[in-house]
């Protein structure tokens, strides 16, 4: 890496460069750059391709080094295939299995090569023969696990009550899980490509709804993009309001899962309780706006509502109760023995693991991992107000709930300070036209994690490409390391410790 830092771009966290301006490296470069990169600590934040031709594709990375707070992107060329990244670099794994799926180009030597979710055929090539494997929906090739005693376990796609598309694929020794297979894709929405052409008035509507439980904060990382690319400065008091929103929706996520790892182990007390409290804060972002989600509240140039003088006392008022019923209901978790038999020791991943698998979010800090955007990158009122990450070491279910818990507080005295220091001013500063030949990154650490998104102008101002990498994409096959070794009757709870997105993955 020191090598090649001197042809290497650098830039921040919604920062709009000259396209021109991004180091385009060989291939075999590329890929060294890559790998030492990461060897050195840095993380993928993201990995895509981006068609030239009918023959040829621009892989483009982008590198953030949070040490730093800087963002590299790279890019290469290929006409069809290309050493892959993954054994020596595991965060690619997921993403190079997603390029080899979308354009059939093969990454030579990845150690299970197939697609990650299921797309029409003419989606995943450049060549009108379509050299990528066959698409019908369910169907892929499974590891199986050879042995006396061995059996298979299949969950999913349908599963009990209300909730999205998956398939889980056991293979189990007695109760232990020597392997988990994770197959999504089964509501494919083609997002990323539908972008391309935008932004328009359904692009907004587009980013509230990639993972609805999400919503403050893909419009967030979209509008950060917008901005830098018109050359527009939200107002402080439009980034307060974008910074209260998003901590409201960190803490209604957070509420509800620490409710559903209680239900998990049949402690129905604080189950009953977070269900309750997670539609109070729910409704907190509804008074602001007048959608429990959020819908409309950030908006391009700032934010769709403000606040009164009785709002923001009122909202301090609610803020103060559901602090209260949060204390309570959360503390028979740590006061109940037999729920901290359950937790601990559950679902373990090592600091070691988490970095090699490029974890993020609550279950990264759950391994002892310092990563959040809010410190590393911070953007809007995250320059101006730290917000430190919160750690454990353990790795297991227990971790991945107290780390949710103390993220509640520091979530709720932000929004305390803040709302009793709103500063004045208008809440929107109108629109511009958008920057041609642009290159912009944009993160944002949404209750997930780290949520990606990057987009390439071309000369028109339009969009080129829009990648979106939500949290979830990073954190699913974390979730299969989780199991290994463990009993098939806590998948439910390993599963909830992470509870990622059916639908910010399969966009």
């Amino acid at each position: 890496m020191s090598s090649l830092a001197a042809n290497l771009l650098f830039l921040a966290n919604g920062e709009a460069v000259d396209v021109r301006d991004v180091s385009a490296l060989p291939l075999e470069e590329f890929r060294e750059c890559l790998v030492e990169a990461v060897a050195q600590g840095m993380r993928l934040s993201a990995l895509f391709g981006r068609p030239v031709d009918e023959r040829r594709m621009q892989l483009w990375a982008i590198l953030a080094d949070d040490s730093q707070s800087l963002l590299i992107p790279l890019c290469t060329e290929t006409d069809g295939s290309y050493p892959s990244l993954t054994p020596q670099c595991p965060q690619a794994h997921w993403f190079e299995r997603e390029i080899f799926e979308q354009y059939a180009v093969r990454p030579i030597g990845h150690p299970w090569l197939k697609p990650i979710r299921f797309q029409p055929p003419c989606w995943r090539s450049l060549k009108a023969d379509t050299s990528g494997p066959a698409v019908q929906i369910g169907v892929t090739d499974f590891f199986q696990v050879e042995g006396e005693e061995i059996h298979e376990v299949a969950v999913g796609p349908v599963h009990a009550g209300i909730i999205e598309p998956g398939h889980f694929r056991f293979q189990c020794h007695g109760e232990e899980v020597l392997h988990l297979e994770i197959s999504l894709g089964y509501q494919h929405r083609g997002v990323e490509r539908s972008l391309v052409g935008g932004p328009d008035r359904r692009t907004i509507h587009t980013m509230e709804t990639l993972a609805g439980d999400t919503t403050i904060g893909h419009a967030t990382a979209y509008c950060q993009v917008i901005e830098a690319l018109a050359g527009l400065q939200p107002s402080p008091r439009a980034e307060v309001l974008r910074g209260i929103a998003l901590e409201l929706e960190r803490i209604a996520n957070h509420t509800g899962d620490l409710g559903a790892l209680a239900g998990d182990v049949g402690f129905l007390p604080t189950l009953s309780y977070c269900g309750r409290i997670r539609g109070d804060v729910l409704n907190m972002t509804g008074l602001i706006c007048g959608n429990r989600f959020g819908r409309g509240l950030v908006r391009p140039g700032g934010a769709g509502f403000d606040l009164d003088p009785e709002m923001v006392a009122d909202l301090l008022s609610r803020l103060d109760d559901i602090e209260k019923d949060l204390t309570v209901a959360i503390g028979l978790l740590w006061k109940t023995s037999s729920v901290m038999a359950r937790f601990e020791g559950t679902g373990t991943i090592t600091k070691e693991t988490g970095e090699r698998l490029g974890l993020v979010g609550p279950v990264a800090r759950a391994c002892g991992i310092e990563r959040d955007v809010r410190q590393d990158m911070p953007a809007g009122i995250f320059r101006f107000v730290q917000v430190p990450a919160v750690t454990w070491d353990s790795g297991d279910v227990l971790a991945r709930a107290h780390v949710r818990w103390m993220e509640i507080h520091r979530s709720i005295a932000f929004i305390r300070a803040e709302l009793a220091n709103l500063p004045d001013g208008k809440i929107s500063n109108g629109m511009a036209r958008l920057a041609p030949n642009r290159l912009v990154v944009s993160l944002v650490e949404g209750w997930r994690g780290e949520i990606c998104h990057v987009a390439l102008t071309n000369e028109l101002g339009r969009f080129a490409l829009y990648k979106v990498v939500d949290p979830s994409f990073h954190n699913w096959f974390g979730l299969a390391y989780a199991l290994r070794g463990q009993q098939i009757s806590d998948f439910p709870l390993c599963n909830k410790s992470f509870n990622l997105s059916y639908c910010g993955h399969d966009l």
